[in-house]
């Protein structure tokens, strides 16, 4: 099938009938390719490696662009010598961390980038030492201790401009990052973040694994994302094999989701009243989040629904539609009431309103997705441009705000709590009588294929490649948080340093998601 994206004519492939194309690029016709995708309003999702040395080829370089013709992902072929490509990120500057990772992890350099510090590397392994390439050892030996780190972060200079270190070890009981604050007086003046402390090889963990123990892994990649994650690995590996699913397992595991998408909210919004000092709010919408995961562990066995969905299906069926129909209608009155407290709150709106605010021109140039991209105008939500099944049958309505500001991301989290209530009532009430899980064939060569799914923080997506051996050759995991962290560096310029807790709650991002 031929298409157009800008003036390139490209003959695509779709992927198991769903909203991916797939094909293969020459390196020095990216940045155009990039350049089309931006003019007509897309935006890169995903950038990786992989070592392909081992298929007699070089290096590959990865990337999945959101644009109107569906997901594109496609391939750039690296010589195994000198695999280097053009910069993508003065096209796109959510790639800048995305390179730098994949460089850090399989020596990929990209070619004219500005920054090129390290990432993931601190002092993990040595400077000549790619941990993710065929040839690595799985463990590979502490680096010495004498190894210094010495990070350049960018300095602010004048007069009275002070630096504040936060991290990467907090007060509370949270995963570790580096803030670097810039501030006269409380007034911040620049943001700079540093991550990859909980890097942990995740993408070498699943080299070798069978499909089932790697949807195992997939599920932990972020656990606060379970489903969303295990789902998009299993719709890799079915797109990959090229099998179906059975009806009801796809309907179940939209319900599983958007059960998710329902606890993240009801725990972000509390924490967000926490924030402000209202502790009434944090108190109530976690009492209303424990009722919620005790149903789960009632109907599925776990709180978060771990190991429910496996590559062919699910595991578990419905077995108290009613106890979960009648908790979706009490949540949604007293959602309701708690929402009318917020509103009505003149102290929480004072402080949600036009603080931590990243508006719609900044949200796009940054490529922001997910609820915080929605909250900024960014109107992309994949269970409504490109739905897959059964989402293609429940027309989901999707939130949106222009302001950009906590508020605004407060007020996108009740409405999709509101309307994931309304999905899983629907849900519940069309379940189809079918098999919970389809057998899995077995791969007849080298497989690929790449899931997506539009999870609570946005879209979360999976690649996997499948060996010759059935086993699992190359696993790449990519969470929205990647996008969104620098928007939070944007977001607390000319804001006060004790309003950082609380723009930074507001996105909520994933540590464990981004650094893999």
């Amino acid at each position: 099938m031929d298409t157009h994206i800008g003036d390139i004519e490209l003959t695509l492939t779709p992927q198991g009938g769903s909203a991916v194309w797939r094909f293969g690029l020459a390196p020095e016709r990216l940045p155009a390719f990039a350049r089309a995708i931006q003019e007509e309003g897309g935006q890169l999702l995903a950038l990786w490696g992989s070592d392909d040395r081992h298929l007699g080829r070089g290096f590959g370089l990865h990337m999945v662009f959101l644009s109107s013709q569906g997901l594109v992902w496609t391939q750039a072929d690296l010589p195994a010598a000198a695999p280097e490509y053009p910069d993508l990120a003065a096209i796109f500057p959510q790639a800048e961390r995305m390179q730098r990772a994949a460089y850090d992890l399989l020596g990929l350099r990209a070619s004219g980038a500005v920054d090129g510090r390290k990432w993931l590397r601190h002092t993990a392994w040595g400077e000549d030492e790619y941990p993710l390439r065929k040839d690595a050892p799985s463990q590979p030996p502490p680096a010495s201790p004498t190894q210094a780190d010495a990070y350049p972060f960018i300095r602010v200079a004048g007069d009275g401009v002070h630096e504040i270190p936060v991290g990467p070890i907090h007060a509370g009981v949270i995963e570790p990052g580096h803030f670097r604050f810039s501030v006269v007086g409380d007034k911040v003046l620049r943001l700079e973040e540093r991550l990859g402390y909980t890097h942990k090889g995740i993408e070498k963990r699943f080299e070798g694994m069978d499909l089932s123990l790697g949807a195992r892994l997939a599920g932990r990649v972020s656990g606060d994302s379970h489903s969303a994650y295990t789902w998009a690995y299993c719709m890799a590996v079915e797109a990959a094999l090229g099998f179906t699913v059975p009806e009801r397992a796809l309907w179940l595991r939209a319900l599983l989701l958007e059960m998710e998408r329902v606890a993240n909210h009801l725990g972000d919004l509390g924490y967000l009243g926490n924030d402000v000092a209202l502790s009434f709010g944090f108190a109530q919408f976690w009492r209303l989040k424990e009722d919620w995961l005790r149903l789960a562990q009632r109907l599925f066995g776990h709180r978060y629904a771990f190991d429910c969905i496996v590559p062919g299906g699910v595991t578990t069926d419905l077995g108290e539609a009613d106890a979960l129909l009648d908790l979706v209608r009490r949540l949604r009155t007293e959602v309701a009431e708690l929402k009318a407290v917020y509103d009505e709150h003149a102290g929480v709106q004072d402080r949600f309103a036009h603080t931590g605010r990243v508006d719609p021109a900044m949200a796009a140039r940054l490529g922001v997705i997910g609820l915080a991209g929605r909250a900024s105008a960014q109107a992309w939500d994949l269970r409504v441009q490109f739905p897959h099944p059964p989402y293609d049958r429940l027309e989901v309505n999707m939130a949106t705000d222009r302001r950009g500001d906590v508020l605004a991301r407060v007020e996108v989290r009740f409405a999709e709590v509101f309307e994931s209530l309304r999905l899983i009532e629907a849900i519940v009430q069309r379940l189809p009588a079918d098999p919970l899980q389809a057998e899995v064939p077995h791969a007849d060569g080298v497989r690929e294929g790449l899931g997506y799914v539009e999870g609570w923080r946005g879209p979360v997506l999976v690649a996997v490649r499948i060996g010759m051996d059935g086993r699992l050759d190359r696993v790449h995991p990519h969470d929205p948080s990647w996008q969104n962290w620098p928007a939070l560096e944007v977001g607390i310029l000319g804001n006060i340093v004790p309003d950082f807790p609380l723009i930074n709650k507001s996105f909520n991002l994933s540590y464990s998601g981004h650094d893999l």
